[in-house]
């Protein structure tokens, strides 16, 4: 499969789940409870997104600082982002990927594997457009009437 076709359907079934996992846990501890749980489970989400934020973002000005390149702090921004925005997701799935991110243990794997199975490239799209150059020839052209 394609990576859009997987992506349709992670963003077509995970509401359903959602929907679902709310209803059955609505009905085991009741409706104001689960409000209640899916309310602070997004305020606890928007609190360690900027506690998160903040200490990684402090992290990669230290190794700019001291001359080390940041990547792991480069790889868990995005991460970290991502896990914020889970957690704002009503849902409890959403929230468990959420924590997930934002967990500093969890997330540096999550960071590790990331840069061990080179799943992001080095240069992004601009290094596509120096390998397409290599294929030009330069010269000079005159027109002789």
């Amino acid at each position: 499969m394609k990576v859009f076709q997987i992506l349709f359907l992670v963003v077509l079934i995970i509401p359903f789940a959602e929907i679902y996992l709310l209803l059955q846990v609505g009905s085991i501890i009741g409706a104001l409870p689960t409000i209640f749980l899916v309310v602070f489970t997004a305020a606890l989400g928007a609190w360690l997104l900027r506690m998160q934020g903040f200490a990684t973002f402090r992290r990669f000005q230290e190794n700019l600082a001291q001359g080390v390149i940041p990547a792991y702090e480069m790889i868990e921004g995005p991460i970290i982002l991502l896990g914020g925005l889970l957690l704002l997701t009503p849902g409890f799935i959403t929230d468990i990927l959420g924590f997930i991110c934002l967990i500093p243990p969890l997330r540096k794997k999550l960071a590790q594997y990331v840069i061990e199975n080179r799943l992001i490239q080095a240069g992004g799209p601009f290094q596509q457009e120096k390998t397409a150059e290599k294929n030009i020839l330069e010269g000079e052209f005159h027109k002789d009437e």
